[in-house]
């Protein structure tokens, strides 16, 4: 909430930021000034100084959960944001209220949306944290290998794009925004979304015919209500763990009627080529 960010003095405020803001960014306190803590950037192999505040500063942010102090093998206490630290910093980018909220709790990343044959790409900001197809693609399984492999994720991506931009779901409402505001195929326009519409729909269908019956059900719960997996299996009275093993198997099917693959696929050596040419003909260089 506004108020309590509010409670955080300036100084806190510049370290929690400067803890967040970038992916090489700590702080730690030196022997030689105990009563400070140094901020510092990494840039390569380069370190360098970003100033410092008051270690009552640090302690405040310990002591909310949004940093914690490390101790590495050799060296001293160094300063690492949490991760309620990163989602406050988000919140006090964005200024608070309605807008901080929603920028704590979402990933925006861009993605490229390509038009059927013939028509322009777009540029697209999508919420990547509230694609369950996303956390499973970022978790490991025993093996270290991701839940989700590559093909998997973008093929149930696509689905859910076509599912959002098709608007078949009444509680789906457009999370696809287009970067930029106002372009060449906006969904806004009339003229362009009723083809773009029907056009998504009829892959949707394509799709799902495609997975069949076993399958269809569970990928639009996933793909299109955004359904997590402990969801459908208390929802469909499944065994714990079970969705995961379903999901994988639907996400298989439908990459391969979209064409996706993890790795290449054929023969190892090309086939022959050959040349056909009339009788009589010069071959030419």
């Amino acid at each position: 909430m506004p108020g309590h960010d509010e409670k955080l003095s300036a100084a806190c405020r510049r370290l929690l930021l400067h803890l967040a803001g970038e992916e090489e960014a700590f702080a730690r306190v030196t022997a030689d000034e105990p009563g400070h803590v140094t901020l510092y950037l990494r840039r390569g192999k380069t370190t360098l100084g970003a100033g410092r505040v008051a270690v009552a500063a640090a302690e405040r942010l310990v002591a909310e959960d949004l940093a914690c102090w490390e101790r590495p093998p050799r060296g001293c206490r160094l300063l690492v944001a949490t991760g309620a630290g990163r989602a406050r910093a988000a919140r006090l980018c964005a200024g608070g209220g309605t807008e901080g909220f929603l920028a704590q709790h979402r990933e925006i990343v861009e993605a490229v949306e390509k038009q059927p044959a013939g028509g322009e790409t777009r540029r697209l900001r999508v919420n990547a944290a509230e694609s369950p197809l996303q956390f499973l693609a970022r978790r490991r399984g025993r093996g270290g290998r991701p839940l989700i492999d590559a093909a998997g994720l973008e093929a149930g991506e696509r689905l859910r794009r076509d599912i959002t931009m098709g608007q078949i779901l009444p509680s789906v409402t457009s999370r696809w925004d287009p970067v930029g505001g106002q372009g060449a195929g906006n969904l806004r326009d009339p003229a362009s979304a009723s083809d773009a519409v029907i056009a998504a729909r009829q892959r949707v269908q394509r799709a799902l015919k495609a997975v069949g019956p076993e399958f269809a059900d569970l990928l639009l719960d996933v793909c299109g209500f955004l359904k997590g997996l402990e969801t459908v299996e208390r929802e469909r009275g499944w065994p714990a763990r079970s969705a995961k093993l379903v999901l994988g198997m639907a996400l298989a099917r439908l990459a391969e009627h979209y064409g996706l693959a993890v790795e290449a696929r054929g023969p190892v050596r090309a086939r022959t080529t050959r040349l056909w040419r009339e009788e009589g003909a010069a071959a030419r260089i």
